[in-house]
């Protein structure tokens, strides 16, 4: 009898650690999400237009395809799509878990074990990448204007968040798991985990370049609401 007593107690006491651990958690995203990062001013007026991108639930930095900084067409190859369209402008990126891309093309394919793997930092990471013809701003997709040097260090950031092999090429995921003809996947840098997302990346890129980004914040909500009017 003792021995129930005290199973049923640590369980009693794991669960309600794991749900303080979850209020904390959110307590947390939601509050440090509101504090802003100080933007940088623009002084250039020869300037970049990048654009952040959301699916509801996932931000991705968008930038041109090329221009005399960079010609992303390069390295992220058109034939790595489905389609082999080359007719684009933007080039959109995100980054996230291996897992969570490759094995969940829906919330109802989640598996216990993705989601335990990419909430610890157990698995891989991955680059998304999707071209685009054209870019419609909205509640889901604003623009931002940045200097050329701050498009630089966007550029560097960004290109540490790729693997590459031995001849400096980035290494690509070839599967059948993409998400429509026009995107393909990439080996990436990090681990996700909880505290390091998909949206964390994207709020790092924009701090990275100057622009307004949350203090830390794991949802697309913490980027998107210093850009809503």
């Amino acid at each position: 009898m003792n021995y129930f007593r005290k199973a049923f107690k640590i369980i009693l006491w794991g669960l309600g650690s794991f749900i303080a651990f979850l209020v904390v958690y959110v307590i947390l995203a939601f509050s440090l999400s509101k504090i802003s990062t100080t933007k940088e001013n623009v002084m250039a007026k020869d300037t970049v237009s990048i654009y952040i991108l959301t699916n509801g639930v996932h931000t991705d930095i968008v930038m041109p395809l090329k221009n005399e900084q960079i010609d992303w067409s390069r390295e992220v190859l058109f034939e790595n799509t489905l389609s082999k369209d080359t007719s684009f402008n933007f080039l959109s990126l995100g980054w996230g878990d291996k897992g969570f891309y490759l094995e969940t093309p829906t919330w109802a394919d989640l598996k216990a074990s993705t989601a335990f793997k990419a909430a610890f930092g157990l698995s891989s990471s991955a680059m998304h990448a999707t071209f685009y013809k054209n870019m419609k701003e909205g509640n889901d997709c604003y623009r931002i204007n940045i200097s050329k040097e701050q498009y630089a260090r966007l550029i560097d950031y960004v290109k540490k968040s790729f693997k590459y092999d031995d001849q400096s090429k980035l290494q690509f995921i070839k599967t059948d798991l993409v998400y429509g003809k026009n995107d393909a996947f990439y080996e990436g840098t990090g681990k996700y985990s909880l505290f390091h997302t998909c949206n964390t990346w994207a709020n790092n890129s924009l701090k990275c370049c100057g622009q307004k980004a949350a203090w830390w914040t794991p949802f697309d909500s913490g980027i998107f609401c210093h850009y809503q009017k």
